[in-house]
């Protein structure tokens, strides 16, 4: 007799996209995305440059039953159909964490589920393995506005963090370049579209980190440049702005590049009987093209395949956490209904924070 998959409904609320899914899970490990439901906050927080927390979770409150529902609907599944009740409980802006956490605690004891309290970083890491069966094994570069990581994904809840950002993450850069320009939010998307006009070759930018051992990023120091540069022949033209931003995305890319780099020669000492080894991206900072072309061409050259989900399951989404939800399900891991919501929370808990700790925990 062939089981029946097993469904998990997954909810994201930790930063501005409230979303939900329902995933199912068949007994040889192959997930099918039922339904996956996301509402965007960009709007909201476009007048502000930026994501603000407060607005963030009272806006979550109000959309995610109906966000929720309709998760439910376009899967056509019930409550008591379920298998199990999926939630980021960190780290994320903790107003959201608690919004969506909350709200899976209450259906898990309504309906009667297992609760399972996933760490968003995970929900990225194990992605690849619903959308491409990627069997572990395999490195997980990590690159969006709160988090620039390269982690060692042994298995489910197996992590270790080989790098990290010893200050701003990629995506925050690229969000400040673009506010330092007058560019429009999100960030990201700005700069890259306005970079496509630019010469990348007419400023020198220093690039952080690269020829070092080790595969840490920063790019606090390349923001300043920028900013230095950008004062240095103000008032701006659009075509400064687009020369910049390429020499912006340009350097970023090669700091990229190089750490990666490590990483790779890294892993197949590691690893020497994998005859093509995965590295995956992910986070909304992996849209971006000269960021992918540059990957591809230094694992082509490194003998490395570049797995990169679609873009709809790169940024937060709430399939990554039901998938996450039932990887950790098919394997006991469940949670108690006290779990908390956490705003920090390193996906390698034996790894020592680099950049501090306090009251909320290690920050990376």
């Amino acid at each position: 007799m062939v089981s029946a998959p097993v469904l998990v409904l997954g909810i994201e609320t930790s930063c501005d996209e409230t979303a939900a899914s329902i995933v199912a899970r068949d007994a040889d490990g192959r997930g099918t995305i039922l339904s996956n439901v996301v509402l965007s906050q960009i709007a909201d927080h476009a007048a502000y440059g930026g994501v603000v927390p407060e607005i963030a979770a009272r806006a979550h409150v109000e959309a995610l039953d109906r966000v929720i529902a309709a998760a439910m609907d376009e899967a056509g599944v019930r409550f008591a159909d379920l298998d199990g009740v999926a939630a980021t409980a960190g780290p994320g802006l903790i107003g959201g964490v608690i919004v969506g956490l909350t709200t899976a605690k209450a259906i898990a004891f309504a309906a009667g589920k297992p609760l399972l309290a996933v760490n968003h970083l995970e929900g990225h890491a194990l992605t690849a393995r619903l959308t491409d069966g990627l069997d572990f094994p395999y490195l997980l570069l990590l690159v969006s506005g709160g988090h620039t990581q390269i982690l060692l994904v042994r298995g489910v809840g197996q992590y270790e963090r080989w790098g990290t950002t010893i200050d701003d993450a990629l995506g925050e850069a690229f969000d400040k370049t673009a506010k330092l320009l007058g560019l429009p939010y999100p960030g990201g998307p700005a700069v890259e579209r306005t970079a496509a006009f630019g010469r990348a070759d007419r400023l020198a930018l220093p690039r952080p980190m690269l020829g070092r051992a080790g595969s840490d990023f920063s790019f606090s120091g390349l923001k300043t440049a920028l900013r230095i540069e950008a004062e240095a022949i103000a008032p701006l033209s659009d075509v400064d702005v687009a020369d910049l931003c390429a020499a912006f995305q340009q350097t970023a890319t090669a700091v990229v590049r190089d750490r990666i780099g490590h990483a790779l020669d890294r892993f197949r000492a590691a690893f020497p009987d994998i005859a093509l080894p995965a590295l995956v991206v992910a986070g909304g900072v992996a849209a971006n093209k000269a960021l992918r072309a540059g990957l591809e061409a230094e694992l082509g050259a490194r003998g490395f395949r570049l797995v990169a989900p679609p873009l709809e399951l790169c940024t937060d989404n709430g399939a990554m956490i039901a998938w996450a939800g039932a990887e950790r399900l098919a394997l006991g891991l469940v949670d108690d209904l006290d779990a908390p919501a956490r705003p920090r929370w390193p996906l390698d808990q034996m790894a020592a924070p680099l950049i501090g700790s306090g009251h909320k925990g290690a920050k990376a």
